[in-house]
């Protein structure tokens, strides 16, 4: 090539040597000018038409590759493929270079396809990153997302990736096998433990975390140690971002979840109802038998109307049966305030639209104590 581009710029009254360099310069710009004809072509055609493809699709999964710019960044290898190949031609050594000049074009040769390919290379590794990135923003569209974290193994893989990467750019610039060094790395485990201790811990715990199912993203989780209260919004390879009940962001390590305890709030979200656990603290002294007065007056209470006429019939026989005196309320069966209380909190909670019925349902008497008689109520309640 270089050759007849000499013997055309001859013709043209160009006199070797200089005619050879400006064979050789002419030659380079021709290049420069394919590879931004091939940046163009690749931008401006190709990269728009699978734009237009992907956004003509009924599928909205494929326009996630769009939006992290995959093929956006893919395309920039064009200009660099051109320079790779072409190169070559432009540099080698024509009939008209003067001696010597063939070891310096060989070398010159040797940078330029070097740094095509570093180039290259950079390009594909950024290009598959936003390809995980894509991969990942799709898995999360799926309701399995939330039971099997997806984002620590991607950031593995990323690691991986970028190593490998580092590798090879090496490989490219010391001009030696990338084999070799991976080779030679081998030597180097304590110190590569050293530096990855943090996300090997948190690729390991993370494993753990999904296998087991002990947290995924959604979950309520309170972890005392580090001052956590909220929902999981992120489960990384090194970190688990939790956005607190007061709008606050909190991260704390991922292995921390396996070598510290922590609740989570799962099993009750997924339940028919939570929890509600109180006790009401009733005076002693207060308490006393009710009289024929206070049951007229209870007996108005629409939750509890029927339960004091049927207690009244069923206490009246028993006492007429035992023949008891009714001339002191401490004699025979008698219907005390605290019980009639007890009664009405139950009466009330069982016609409550917002108490579930199918789960532990409770209304007792706990043993006393210093601040009097406890009446705890145990229920669960259907907003979550």
């Amino acid at each position: 090539m270089i050759d007849d581009i000499s013997e055309l710029l001859t013709n043209w009254g160009f006199n070797a040597p200089p005619g050879g360099w400006l064979a050789h310069c002419f030659a380079i710009s021709v290049i420069v000018i394919l590879a931004v004809i091939a940046n163009v072509i690749a931008k401006s055609v190709i990269l728009r038409a699978v734009k237009a493809i992907i956004k003509r699709t009924k599928y909205k999964w494929d326009d996630v590759f769009i939006e992290r710019n995959v093929f956006g960044r893919f395309s920039h290898i064009a200009p660099a493929l051109v320079i790779y190949i072409l190169t070559p031609l432009a540099i080698a050594s024509g009939g008209a270079d003067p001696e010597g000049a063939e070891g310096l074009a060989e070398t010159l040769i040797d940078y330029v396809r070097r740094a095509s390919l570093i180039y290259m290379l950079l390009v594909t590794v950024l290009s598959v990153d936003s390809f995980f990135n894509a991969i990942l923003d799709i898995y999360r569209t799926f309701d399995i997302s939330k039971h099997i974290p997806l984002k620590s193994f991607i950031q593995v893989a990323k690691i991986f990736l970028y190593f490998l990467c580092i590798m090879f750019v090496i490989a490219l610039v010391v001009g030696q096998s990338p084999l070799k060094l991976i080779a030679g790395l081998g030597a180097m485990t304590a110190v590569i433990m050293l530096v990855f201790k943090e996300p090997i811990l948190g690729f390991t715990a993370g494993i753990q975390l999904t296998t087991n199912k002990m947290v995924a993203r959604g979950d309520w989780i309170e972890v005392p140690s580090f001052g956590v209260d909220g929902d999981v919004e992120e489960v990384a390879l090194t970190t688990v971002k939790v956005r607190n009940f007061d709008k606050t962001i909190s991260t704390i390590p991922t292995n921390a979840l396996i070598t510290d305890s922590f609740k989570n709030w799962r099993g009750m979200s997924e339940s028919g109802g939570r929890r509600i656990k109180r006790a009401i603290h009733l005076d002693i002294g207060s308490i006393k038998f009710c009289d024929e007065e206070s049951l007229d007056r209870f007996a108005k209470i629409q939750f509890i109307s029927d339960y004091i006429e049927k207690k009244r019939k069923e206490l009246a026989e028993f006492n007429e049966s035992k023949k008891a005196d009714n001339t002191a309320l401490a004699n025979g069966r008698r219907l005390t305030n605290v019980g009639t209380f007890r009664a009405y909190i139950e009466a009330y909670l069982r016609h409550h639209e917002m108490i579930t019925q199918e789960l532990t349902f409770l209304v007792r008497q706990l043993k006393p104590g210093e601040t009097g008689l406890l009446i705890e109520i145990y229920v669960f309640c259907k907003d979550k």
